[in-house]
Parts: C-alpha cells; structure tokens; sequence
C-alpha cells in the first residue's frame, strides 16, 4: 500500500515538477538566445549612433564651410561685380576666390555667372583642367536649388517692385547648399552659395543669381577633425567599392547619389562585451536556478506566476495604445515628466513634438477604419525606426503622436531628426494593393528655452504644430512666442466675429461689374465688411480664414448671401455675384439653404451667380459637379474665379458646367506694357467664348487696360477704375449711371462708340 502510494506520489510529482524543469530548461535557452540577440541590437543600435554622429560632424564642416564662404558671397562689391561678368574676372578671382584659398583654405573654387557660364575656376596651384562637364553635372542640383531659392526670396510689392527678403537657415545669412563631389578621384566638401547683396534690394524683376562653389579637400586632417568630433577613433577612407570586413563603414554620395567615398572605422562593441562578461555567470546561475526551481516548485508559486503576469499585462495595456503598442497619453505624460524632472543643460536640449498625419480622416472615409488602422501601424513602425535610443514615441490620439528627442546637442540636431521622420514618410505605404502617400505635420517645443514644466511644452507644440498645417501642412515648425500671440489673436476674432453675425453687426460692399458692349453696368460682386468697434476695419484676408478654420463659415456666407439676396431688389436689372467659399459650396445642406434664402427675398434664380475657386474641388469631383449641376437646374449661373491662379483651371473647365470666367488680377496688371500678358488675355477670352462663357475681367485700375480688353471682346469690366466697392447707397448712383466720374463717362461713350 505505501509503496502503491510513493509510486502514486512519485506519479504526480513527475507530472508536476518534470514539465516545469522542461519549461526552465526552455526558458534558460531562450534567455541565452535573447542575451546573443539583445547583444547584437546593442551592437547595432551602437553603429547606428557612431554612424550618425559621424554625419552629424560632416554635416557640421560643411555649415562652416558655408559660413565660411559667406564673408565672400554676401557682399555688395562681389554682388554687382558678379553681375558684369568677364570683365570683373580678375577682381572676382582675387577677392574672392583667392581670399577663401589663403583665408579657410578652400584649395579649389568655381565662380558661375547668372547664366551657369564659368567666370572663375580657381585652383591654388593653377591648374584649370579639373573643371570638367562631370563635376557640373554633379552641382546641376545643388546650383538650381540655390537659384530657385534666391529667385523665390523676391517679395511682390505694392507698387509692382521685386524687393529681395530671403528667409535664412541654421543662423546663416547666406542661401546655400552643401555635399560631397569626386575631382579628378578626389572626394572633395563642397558648398555652394548665391551671390547677394549685404541689404535688401529693390528692382523690377527677379534675376538668377551668380553663385560661388568653394571645395575641400576631404584629406587625413579632415578626417582627423572628424574623429575628434564625432568621438570615433581610426577613421579611415577607401574607395566606396572596399568593404572592410569586422570595420562600420558609412558611403558618402554627391548631388547625384553617386558613391564618393566610403569612411571606416573600428566600431564599438558594447553588447558583444557584455556577453562575454556575463555569459559564464549566466551559466552558473541559470543551473542553479533550474535546480531551485525543481525544488521548490510548487501550486502556490505557479497561483503567484499568474497572478503577476496577468498585473502585469493589465498595467501594461492601461500605460500602451492597443492598436500600436506605442505609449498612450497618460504614459507619455509621465514619462516626459521624468525626462524633464532629469534634465540637464550640459547634455543637450530636450524637444517635444506633435506629429499629425495630415487628412488622415479622407483615408477613413474612402478606404475605410481597416486601412486607416494598417496606415497607422505602419507609420509607427517607421516613427520607432528613426527614433534615437533616447527619445520616445507615443500615440496621443486618431491620428496623433507625439515624441521626446533628448539629449540634442543643438536645434540643428533636433531638425535633422525631423527631417528623418518626413523622409521615412515619403515612401508610400501599401495598404490592401494600394499605396498611399502619408504625409505629416509637426510641432516642436524646446527645453529649457520653450518652458521646462511638461503641460507647457505639449501646449506649445500643440502651438507650433497648428502652425505648421495653417503654412501648408507636411513641414514642421518651431514654437515661437508670436505664434501664441497669433493663436490667441485668432481665438478672440473668432468668438468677436461669431458675435457680429448673430448680432447682424458686418456690412457688405458691392463692386460693379460693367458691360464692354453697352458701357452699363450688368452685375454687381458681393464683397464683406467688418469694422470692430475697438480694433477697426478688419480685412476679409483676416477673418476670412478663421472663418474657415473655426467652422463659421457656413454662417458667415449664409449671412453675406441673404444681405445681397435683400438689397438686389434695389437694382432689378442688375446680377448678383457671392462669393462661396469651399467649405460652404461642400456643406450637406448648401443647396436648401440657397433655396430657402432666395425664397425668403423672392429673388429669381437667375439673377444670382455663385463665385467658387478651384480649390472647392479638393478630390470630392463627382459630390461638387452634383451640387453644380443642381444649381444648373435651378437657373443660378456660375462662375470660376482667379482664373490662371491654379494648376489645373483647364481641367475644370473642361469636366465642369462653368458659366463665367474670372481672369485673374494678376494678369490684368501688366496688360498696358506686356505683350505676353496681352497674348495670355486673349487666349483666356477666346477660350471663354470658345466654351460659350462669360468672360470677366477683375482688377482694372487704368484707361488702357480697360480699353484693351474691351478691343479684344472682353464681356465685363471690374475693378478701381470702373468703380470702388461701395455700401448699397453709394453704388446706386453709379448703377444708375449717375455716380461715375466725368473721365469714366467719356471713356463709356468712347466704348459705345466703338
């Protein structure tokens, strides 16, 4: 009977204790197996750092060699001299080509006029033969952005001038770009930099600039500097070909992503090192643990394991995102406070960032929340690529994340990593077959300079990311305290302008629009007015937006048409043009309301005409020619406006039931004097008429502009010169034809005439 019971106990004790000693037996190989792999992630999250310091370094010679090459391309002497050309050469070459050879040592340099010609090929031991079509194809690129951008730095004034008004970057005051390029099997710096003025200049066109293009050699000494700065030991160059076996290596390409060169160098190995430290203790410890664990085994302890596995899933899931893994709200807030309650100026900056996927709701609604949930873990697995070991990113909302980078040793850092999260996002991401171009928005706060309290910096990022969707989405932006000022400026016009819609507190102007054939006034534009009572005259390019972005709008159009439905009975036989912005034209109810509003005033449909741009369209094509040909059928005409302004105006006059065309201003202005503006006109209008539309010409200010659009059959005239917006008491006499002035009334009779 006992020994029936010991073999029965024996039974059960080898049930219990024998697959447990066969789980810890697993256990300790997969714990091995997670020491050899965490090793060789250290060791490459290791490479990874050294690889990005190293261009960090490199990146930081070449801004100062453009700093450097700044004295000499900055300057008005060199500016005006550049633009005679040849016949400055020899002061070009001396004062500048030559003064960075003995001053920063650029051995070699080129100086290009504002036609690519080459005024200067500059070399310290004068040879010429270096220059060859292979390195300036190699620039092509660098050269055309550093001209774009100068040309693109001419602001249009008021009065029709150019003035010059760049934006600078990374603390230059230069328009510049940097890389590598081979000469003659040499891997060489270079920097290319537009030719300025030192002030802001004024002119009457925008011209290309001459560019200076200054070269380095990257020799033993620069690759000495590079290793003190990056803090990498033995670094050597080789062709891009000669992989090193056991050495890091990183290819540096030029303009043209052609290999330049290849640096080595012998890497830190810091997870292979703690392998083999612990990998004998690891061992030891792990039999003596299998032998306790057999031991001690027991039901209790087995209850305990649970208990604590399933707290700490329970934690985890309360402190992560479901969907991404990444963590949630709450946690990102904790673990930035224990960033900044740690932070230390002597080791860096600490930035905080929103990340928002720009019109993520449009792939909801087209592809569905299945697509939306793939897109987003695929942009998490992006985003964890990219993120330093010392950073951290978490999803704050829908489509929202956020990220701490610490430790940057400068803002340049900080940007260098932005950047690196809208590269990852230029690969389109595959979704079901179909690839989907992502792009994101971002926000950045930075400590201590933006605040040091964890609230304050996600609110000025929160800031900064707002600005960075209003100036065109897909960027960043840094927080900067006029940006709260504006966002605090906005929220108060907001709620002040929804305030003088429901107290009836704006005003409307009516600019007329005249017949070329008949020298009388057809149809009249609707324009809104708002003059605060303490801030005064507001502009409709303010508050306009705001509408837009705070969702009054709708209110806002609705309240302009019933005004001009109202005072249209004043002029029975004159049109009535509204403006309709986007958001209103795509609105559910626009249609009803438009109806409703006309009912409520007894105004015919056809006495109205609807002004929308092109920008209504925003990929909805087939909902917008719906609404349109509604309004078709009720008798409304309607009009393209700004004509010209947009990329694809053809299109939609083509696809689209237009019944007026707007040309824009833009093209109005220089008809006097512009024989191209005056060809372009008369391609717009015989386009017009070809369509069978009305053709009208906005933003006439002189006799000559309105004569010449009336002789190329131009249907309608507008603008300062006919007459000024005006409320409904000063337009009627000029309706009426008894408001205009004795100049306006001879041209009229001469239109008549003619």
């Amino acid at each position: 009977m006992e020994a029936g019971n010991s073999i029965k106990n024996g039974r059960i004790a080898n049930t219990i204790i024998m697959p447990v000693i066969g789980i810890v037996v697993l256990a300790v190989l997969f714990v091995f197996a997670m020491l050899v792999w965490s090793s060789r992630l250290t060791d490459e999250a290791a490479v990874s750092s050294e690889r990005m310091l190293l261009n960090e370094s490199i990146q930081l010679q070449l801004d100062q060699i453009a700093k450097q090459q700044e004295g000499a391309a900055v300057w008005d002497d060199a500016f005006f001299r550049a633009e005679r050309g040849l016949e400055n050469r020899d002061w070009l070459r001396h004062h500048v080509s030559a003064w960075l050879a003995e001053g920063y040592g650029h051995s070699r340099s080129l100086i290009l006029d504002s036609d690519r010609n080459v005024l200067v090929a500059f070399d310290r031991s004068g040879e010429a033969s270096w220059v060859s079509e292979a390195l300036l194809n190699a620039l092509k690129g660098p050269i055309a952005r550093v001209r774009a951008r100068y040309i693109n730095s001419f602001v249009l004034t008021p009065s029709g001038t150019y003035k010059f008004q760049p934006v600078y970057r990374n603390y230059h005051h230069s328009l510049f770009e940097t890389g590598l390029v081979r000469i003659e099997s040499a891997p060489y710096y270079f920097t290319v930099t537009a030719i300025a003025p030192d002030l802001h200049t004024i002119g009457s066109d925008r011209e290309p600039p001459s560019v200076v293009i200054s070269f380095v050699p990257m020799n033993s000494l620069s690759l000495g500097r590079l290793a003190e700065m990056s803090g990498l030991s033995s670094i050597t160059a080789t062709q891009p070909a000669n992989v090193r076996p056991g050495m890091a290596d990183v290819v540096l390409k030029d303009p043209n992503n052609a290999s330049v060169i290849r640096l080595n160098w012998e890497p830190k190995r810091p997870g292979t090192d703690m392998l083999n430290r612990i990998l004998p203790v690891m061992v030891i410890l792990a039999l003596a643990v299998a032998v306790l664990t057999a031991v001690l085994l027991n039901y209790a302890r087995q209850s305990t394991r649970k208990l604590a596995t399933s707290e700490a899933k329970a934690v985890y899931a309360s402190q992560h995102d479901s969907l991404t893994g990444l963590p949630n709200r709450d946690f990102f807030n904790d673990l930035l406070k224990q960033s900044l309650a740690s932070i230390d100026e002597d080791r860096g900056l600490t930035a905080v960032v929103y990340i928002d996927l720009d019109h993520f709701k449009d792939i909801n609604d087209t592809l569905g929340h299945a697509a939306g949930d793939e897109v987003l873990r695929a942009v998490t697995a992006r985003l964890r690529a990219i993120v330093p070991p010392t950073g951290t990113v978490a999803r704050i909302s829908g489509d929202e994340f956020a990220m701490v980078l610490n430790q940057c040793s400068s803002r340049a850092l900080i940007e260098y990593q932005l950047s690196r999260v809208q590269d990852e996002l230029i690969r389109p991401v595959k979704v079901a077959g179909t690839e989907l171009f992502v792009s994101l928005s971002m926000g950045a706060a930075v400590a201590p300079m933006d605040g040091s309290g964890a609230g304050e910096l996600l609110r000025k990022a929160d800031i900064a990311l707002y600005d960075a969707k209003a100036n065109g989405r897909g960027r960043w932006s840094f927080f900067d305290p006029s940006m709260e000022e504006y966002v605090q400026t906005r929220d108060n016009i907001a709620r002040e302008l929804r305030r003088a819609i429901d107290n009836d507190a704006l005003a409307v102007a009516y600019q007329p629009q005249m017949s070329s054939k008949t020298g009388k006034i057809t149809a009249i534009e609707t324009l809104v007015r708002w003059t605060h009572p303490e801030r005064g005259p507001i502009s409709p390019a303010n508050f306009v937006p705001i509408a837009e972005e705070t969702g009054l709008i709708n209110d806002l159009g609705l309240w302009v048409l019933r005004r001009a439905c109202r005072d249209a009975h004043l002029w029975p036989d004159v049109m009535i043009s509204v403006n309709i912005s986007p958001t209103q034209f795509r609105h559910p109810r626009f249609i009803d309301q438009l109806i409703e509003t006309l009912a409520s005033y007894d105004l015919p449909p056809s006495r109205l005409e609807i002004e929308v741009t092109e920008s209504v369209f925003a990929g909805k094509d087939m909902a917008v020619l719906n609404v349109m040909k509604r309004l078709r059928e009720l008798g409304i005409k309607i009009a393209l406006d700004d004509f010209g302004s947009g990329y694809s105006s053809l299109s939609y006059l083509r696809r689209f039931p237009f019944d007026i065309l707007k040309i824009d201003r833009d093209f109005i202005l220089p008809a006097g004097d512009s024989p191209q503006a005056q060809a372009i006109l008369r391609t717009i209008i015989d386009l017009g008429e070809a369509l069978d539309m009305t053709v009208v010409a906005e933003g006439i200010e002189t006799q000559e502009q309105m004569e010449f659009l009336t002789s190329i059959g131009c249907e309608r005239l507008q603008g300062y010169y006919i007459s000024r917006p005006g409320p409904a008491q000063e337009i009627a006499p000029v309706i009426a034809g008894s408001g205009f002035g004795d100049q306006f009334k001879i041209v009229t009779e001469q239109l008549r005439a003619g």
